[in-house]
């Protein structure tokens, strides 16, 4: 029986997460076993995996052999599996790829957990349940087994466990990730998210797990972690070169996309508190906290350009006409900054009229400073430069909060951020962009490309 693909990717932040209701759901979890040439070890792990679930597993399941193109006796083995164990389907790709396989799957799965292990079992089986509670219960999105924990137990050669480290660093330190372990074959998604999330993947290999993971954490996306007992399998046919070449390759194109903006985060964005209370308060603005905290980013980097203009310009004419051009061009940069940072308005739509109003609230932080400066020389003959710059910084400070609220208020209105972001979605439904396009066509492809039987 072929199951039909999904529908178009909707566009908006999603749904809160709920508590499933295991009850009037057949099958909560949809465990996905990629393989390929696994004619040894594929039917030992199936019947080891089943025993477990059927034991332990307190919720409906089903088991997907995701084959990917192998050539030896596997899709036979798993056809066999298919036919004679309950809940166990056999997938057939005729590409391979890991990253493929679990794309391929996943989308076509109707269980809104799902997951995936290594046919080696690496993993104690034991951490399956602890593994996808937190997406059963609503609390988590996603879910990574992590062998670099303090409470993990791990059995693995120094060679593999060096590559493993280096690898995560070069995560943290090119793409600021937080995750302690990306590569553990042992992780789960609940189905929503991940068909919002799948479509944004562009590998199709190993590194399919980590550019899932980077691309949720800077989504904002829930990542649960749980430590595991692994033991290293040592017939692995992982090739260790080119997987890190690959991974390599990875992280700089996901480093680019992230830098450029090209993803469209956005659309995997969760509603403020996903308990019900959080979604009553009432006369606390949306996106209060968040706001303050670009603004006050932003404005200690303007505030450092400031101070540098400043003592820049002080060395060539007096400080009113320094204080002038610097506020000028600190402020201009101060604007541009906030609007698409702090209140996330985008495009060319009222850039000018923005930046005009900037100058306006410019104008006032510049009566302010100016006035101080006044004031300073009135009270004190010659003063010295340090005195200046105090001066001026005490000023900046009580004219940052006045520019904050005239921002919020009157510059970046919450009406024209909903209007913004409304013009952003209808564009984004009515004219997908390249990057959609080039994966949707690649989604049609790999969903043409197999047959999927089920019992």
């Amino acid at each position: 029986m072929t199951t039909p693909p999904p529908g178009p990717t909707p566009l908006g932040s999603l749904p809160p997460r709920e508590h499933l209701r295991p009850g009037q759901i057949e099958t909560v979890l949809d465990v996905v076993v990629p393989v390929y040439n696994e004619e040894k070890d594929l039917e030992p792990c199936v019947r080891r995996l089943h025993d477990h679930l059927v034991r332990t597993f307190p919720y409906g399941f089903r088991i997907t052999i995701a084959d990917n193109a192998s050539t030896d006796d596997t899709p036979r083995i798993a056809a066999r599996l298919d036919d004679e164990m309950d809940y166990v389907t056999a997938v057939r790709l005729e590409q391979k790829g890991r990253g493929r396989a679990l794309r391929t799957v996943w989308s076509l799965s109707e269980a809104p957990v799902l997951a995936y292990m290594d046919v080696d079992l690496s993993t104690d089986l034991n951490a399956l349940l602890p593994l996808v509670a937190p997406l059963i219960s609503g609390h988590s999105d996603l879910a990574i087994g992590s062998r670099l924990s303090r409470s993990a137990r791990v059995v693995r050669g120094p060679k593999r466990e060096f590559i493993s480290r280096t690898y995560n660093l070069i995560l943290r330190g090119s793409l600021a990730a937080r995750f302690s372990d990306a590569q553990c074959g042992f992780k789960a998604i609940r189905g929503d998210v991940a068909g919002r999330l799948l479509p944004m993947i562009e590998d199709t290999g190993w590194f399919f797990d980590t550019e899932m993971l980077v691309l949720a954490e800077r989504a904002g996306l829930r990542i649960h972690e749980v430590p595991v007992d692994w033991v290293d399998d040592p017939d692995s046919t992982v090739h260790l070169v080119r997987t890190a070449t690959d991974d390599l390759k990875g992280v700089w194109r996901v480093g680019r996309a992230l830098a450029t903006g090209a993803l469209p985060l956005d659309r995997l964005a969760r509603p403020f508190g996903d308990d019900p209370r959080d979604r009553e308060l009432f006369g606390v603005p949306g996106g209060l906290a968040r706001q303050v905290v670009g603004f006050a980013v932003v404005g200690a980097l303007s505030t450092l350009l400031y101070l540098g203009l400043y003592t820049l310009f002080r060395l060539g004419v007096g400080p009113q006409v320094s204080n002038a051009a610097a506020l000028l061009v600190s402020a201009l940069g101060n604007t541009a900054a906030n609007r698409r940072l702090t209140f996330g308005v985008r495009g060319r739509e009222r850039a000018v009229r923005h930046q005009a109003q900037g100058l306006v609230v410019f104008a006032i932080g510049l009566a302010l400073t100016s006035g101080s400066l006044a004031a300073l020389d009135s009270a004190t003959v010659n003063p010295s430069h340090g005195s200046e710059l105090t001066v001026l910084v005490a000023a900046n400070l009580a004219a940052t909060v006045l520019r904050f609220l005239l921002f919020r208020a009157w510059v970046f209105p919450e009406r024209e951020r909903r209007e913004a972001a409304g013009r952003a979605a209808g564009e984004g439904q009515g004219r997908p962009g390249e990057h959609d396009n080039k994966l949707g066509a690649q989604d049609a492809h790999d969903r043409n490309d197999f047959s999927r039987s089920a019992r």
